[in-house]
């Protein structure tokens, strides 16, 4: 009888992928998840899903969906202590859910697309995505060490933003949803720094806070997606709840004492460590894929970051939007768009921004 030695290793890899993981192990994996979730207020999806990924061995599908059920109850623990203390913007969470449920759960469905010889395109997708988190949560230092800046010389956060831009945080809500239904990766990294963005004067407690509550529905519509799609593995699930629930109260206690000056750090430096391992199989053609996806995914965020921490008067007087440069650069960084933008950016409006700038120092 002949056997097909590829048919016999594509069922091996199966069977490999559905083989039960260690329960006490997953619970610890939850828990390590659920305390960066906690410290950091970013990272569960991006650390998590990997894990299952690289370590566990779970189908890729199975890995996103089973994390996604996760976090699913983990936010709601954070956003309620968010609602009571009165830190959420309900009219940014209006706008963010109108436009993540339903691409959320288009994401799910993209997910599905993938059959299942297709695990290797779904790592790479996830790589992309951890790699997009790595930037998003260097962006976010950022902001966050301009925004203390700006409280040293005077200047009040706002607790409530000063006016809500519709159209550009629809579409931080839609490109948010896509990505984390396709990888669970996202709502707590790269939609939080788009909101820093948009709403640079937004307090640190308000933006953190709306992003939890909007978060719920968007997660949760990405969940229905995978349950009809049959991807959720619920032992898997409960294993990993019983580790992230407490893991997520040990790192928001801890989070007011740890360094942030080296989590951060070690945050990123595991996220870039994961994506190149889930980008690289057996050649080098990938990591060039990788750092090209870095480069043009990092370029628009820094020139975002760029543009907001510009002065708002030097752009009004040059004709200028802000908002709209801050939107078209980070919003369109994933997909190529915001590279061209910040060409344009750093080649012509930048240039007067700061000629405008340099006018109102010699006024002054």
């Amino acid at each position: 009888m002949h056997l097909d030695l590829a048919a016999v290793s594509t069922l091996t890899a199966v069977v490999s992928h559905h083989r039960p993981a260690n329960p006490a192990l997953l619970a610890l994996a939850g828990l390590l998840g659920g305390f960066a979730v906690g410290l950091t207020g970013m990272g569960g999806g991006a650390l998590m899903t990997p894990a299952l990924v690289l370590v566990f061995r779970i189908d890729p599908k199975v890995a996103v969906a089973s994390d996604l059920v996760n976090s699913l109850i983990m936010k709601p623990l954070g956003g309620a202590v968010h609602t009571r203390r009165g830190t959420v913007q309900w009219s940014l969470v209006r706008w963010l859910v109108i436009g993540s449920v339903p691409s959320a759960f288009t994401g799910a469905f993209l997910l599905n697309q993938f059959g299942d010889g297709n695990q290797g395109k779904i790592k790479l997708l996830l790589g992309w995505a951890l790699l997009v988190a790595s930037l998003a949560i260097v962006a976010k230092g950022v902001l966050t060490a301009r925004a203390k800046r700006r409280l040293t010389v005077g200047e009040q956060a706002n607790t409530e933003p000063h006016s809500i831009k519709p159209v550009p945080t629809l579409l931080v809500g839609v490109v948010g949803g896509l990505i984390v239904g396709m990888t669970s990766v996202g709502s707590g990294s790269l939609m939080i720094v788009l909101l820093m963005l948009l709403y640079p004067r937004l307090s640190s407690k308000s933006l953190v806070g709306t992003d939890l509550v909007q978060a719920i529905p968007l997660v949760a519509s990405a969940a229905l997606g995978q349950l009809i799609f049959g991807h959720i593995n619920f032992a898997l699930v409960g294993a990993l709840i019983v580790g992230s629930i407490p893991g997520v109260y040990a790192g928001a206690r801890l989070s007011s004492r740890a360094p942030d000056g080296i989590v951060r750090p070690v945050l990123v430096a595991i996220l870039l460590a994961t994506a190149l391992a889930l980008l690289i199989p057996s050649n080098y053609s990938a990591l060039g894929a990788a750092l090209i996806f870095a480069a043009v995914a990092g370029i628009p965020l820094w020139g975002a970051v760029d543009a907001t921490l510009r002065r708002q008067a030097d752009w009004e007087s040059v004709g200028r939007s802000r908002t709209r440069w801050v939107a078209v650069q980070g919003i369109g960084a994933p997909f190529g768009v915001g590279l061209l933008a910040s060409i344009l950016y750093f080649t012509r409006i930048r240039r007067e921004v700061e000629q405008a700038q340099v006018v109102r120092d010699a006024v002054a």
